[in-house]
């Protein structure tokens, strides 16, 4: 699992600087967790999203932004509570889930919007 700063994000992710319009720049889809190190919910996500790196190996990346740090990023997307999660697929618009979710929860978005995989009615 790998920290994005502002200048990584850009260049395996999308340029907001550079494009008004979204345009995916990275090889694989991808889960970007926004947190803080003070954010009680966001250290109860961290091994979960943790596990989903293992769990994904090579067909997503999952990234992580520190919103104390990269306030910049954090603003260009609205991040106005966190967890915040963004995800990516390669083809199609980023969606945003905000809170603490539960693994399931995180593998079926995980499944739907990045992989593309039908989820399966309870």
């Amino acid at each position: 699992m790998e920290h994005l700063s502002k200048q990584t994000f850009l260049e395996k992710v999308f340029n907001y600087e550079k494009n008004k319009d979204w345009q995916f720049e990275g090889q694989l889809p991808c889960l970007i967790d926004f947190y803080a190190d003070w954010c009680g919910p966001c250290k109860m996500v961290a091994p979960i999203l943790e596990e989903l790196s293992v769990e994904y190996n090579g067909k997503i990346n999952i990234y992580k932004v520190d919103t104390e740090m990269e306030q910049e990023l954090a603003a260009a997307f609205g991040i106005r509570s966190i967890p915040s999660m963004l995800f990516c697929p390669k083809d199609g618009k980023p969606q945003m889930a905000t809170g603490a979710l539960p693994k399931d929860a995180l593998k079926g978005a995980i499944d739907e919007v990045l992989l593309n995989k039908p989820v399966a009615a309870n």
